[in-house]
């Protein structure tokens, strides 16, 4: 039997990552309108806005719920009106609002995966999640401002192993508190970072830091969170000719890494430009799953991340798009009654559109067909995980 060595017999101090609570929040705001930087967002992501006008309605906001519900609900749903072809969701009959859930899913976009989950639980009156986000995103103090007041926990990702180690305790800590102390659910992905070639896999540090915390062994710790999996999917995903320009990159320059800039400049492609249609499946809790494994932390994070990635893969919405790419990797028509001639010819556009887009220096004919080769691959994985899952005897 596994025992626990990390119990907290105190109340922990959780200001440094916490979101900004109510009592900060009027102070908080009024300090962030006044930024250069947040104005300049703003007018970058909203052209035709009045700004003073803009700003004297967000300093009559006085809560950070009605910052998410009254602020970031209409502005995301101008977002999907303008750089979607509609946001769907299914399976939130497994949200029981009586309880607070971990949802973990699959990492798409840096900044709408958890924005859009929470604007399907908005108009489905579903209870909101409090989010996780790197501290490597968070390039400005303003940035950092406008996270936390939109409920959002920072999770600190630099620091040496055993600073490492104190904060995955922290952090972990912080969610069991989030979930069974104040009764709010709480969003995470499923990896440090995108899946660049979107073939989403759960990393077990993620599994191992939730399991830190709590009042028992591994498993127990897992179970208080009432772990549940969601599926996003994205017809287009616009940073996918920033993701191949960083493959390229990396196959030059093994040591190849990106800046903040590069960062920033992929938050606000991934916000601004097209993404077709979206769709999140929610799955169910994975607690009757734990409830079979043995009481050792390998045993149960092996479980979890298997069980996640199972779920995660056969709640995938496929498009025409990942039907193509599939084909045409796997050089088959096994999909060909999925696609229309004329959805073969837009896509194979859309995918040279993309690759012009690619800024590097002197790329070769033998780098762009590599390219195209690695675009159609992250297109084509989602297809590929779902057929493995769903061969699976395991349904979820």
């Amino acid at each position: 039997m596994e025992h626990n060595d990390n119990k907290q017999p105190f109340e922990q101090d959780f200001s440094d990552i916490r979101p900004y609570d109510d009592h900060e929040f009027r102070e908080k705001i009024a300090a962030l309108v006044k930024e250069p930087g947040f104005e300049h967002a703003v007018r970058y992501v909203m052209p035709d806005v009045d700004y003073p006008e803009f700003v004297e309605n967000l300093l009559t906001v006085e809560t950070q719920m009605d910052f998410q519900i009254k602020v970031m609900g209409p502005f995301l749903e101008m977002l999907v009106a303008h750089t979607t072809k509609g946001l769907s969701a299914d399976g939130l009959e497994n949200y029981d609002p009586a309880h607070s859930h971990v949802f973990i899913t699959n990492h798409r976009d840096i900044v709408l995966d958890a924005s859009f989950l929470n604007l399907c639980l908005i108009r489905a009156k579903l209870p909101l999640t409090q989010v996780a986000i790197g501290n490597n995103l968070l390039i400005y103090e303003w940035i950092t401002d406008l996270v936390k007041l939109n409920r959002s926990f920072i999770v600190k990702r630099d620091g040496r192993v055993r600073e490492a180690l104190d904060n995955a305790q922290h952090l972990s800590a912080y969610i069991h508190h989030t979930v069974n102390k104040l009764n709010e659910s709480v969003w995470i992905a499923q990896r440090e970072g995108r899946a660049k070639d979107s073939n989403d896999l759960t990393q077990e540090s993620v599994i191992k830091m939730l399991s830190l915390a709590g009042p028992g062994d591994s498993k127990q710790n897992l179970m208080e969170l009432n772990i549940v999996p969601v599926a996003i999917s994205y017809e287009f995903d616009p940073n996918d000719y920033l993701k191949v320009r960083e493959f390229v990159l990396k196959r030059r320059d093994p040591d190849y890494k990106k800046t903040k800039r590069d960062d920033l400049f992929s938050m606000e492609t991934g916000i601004l430009k097209q993404k077709g249609r979206v769709h999140f499946r929610m799955g169910k809790c994975i607690n009757a799953e734990l409830e079979r494994v043995g009481d050792t932390r390998a045993e149960a994070v092996r479980l979890v991340c298997n069980v996640l990635d199972r779920a995660i893969h056969s709640g995938y919405r496929i498009f025409p798009c990942n039907y193509i790419a599939f084909d045409k990797v796997h050089n088959t028509d096994e999909y060909a009654d999925q696609y229309t001639r004329a959805d073969v010819e837009a896509f194979e556009s859309y995918i040279e559109k993309q690759l012009d887009k690619v800024e590097v220096d002197d790329i070769t004919p033998e780098e762009r067909d590599f390219m195209r080769a690695s675009m159609l691959s992250m297109y084509a994985n989602p297809l590929k995980n779902q057929r493995t899952a769903l061969d699976s005897s395991t349904t979820f």
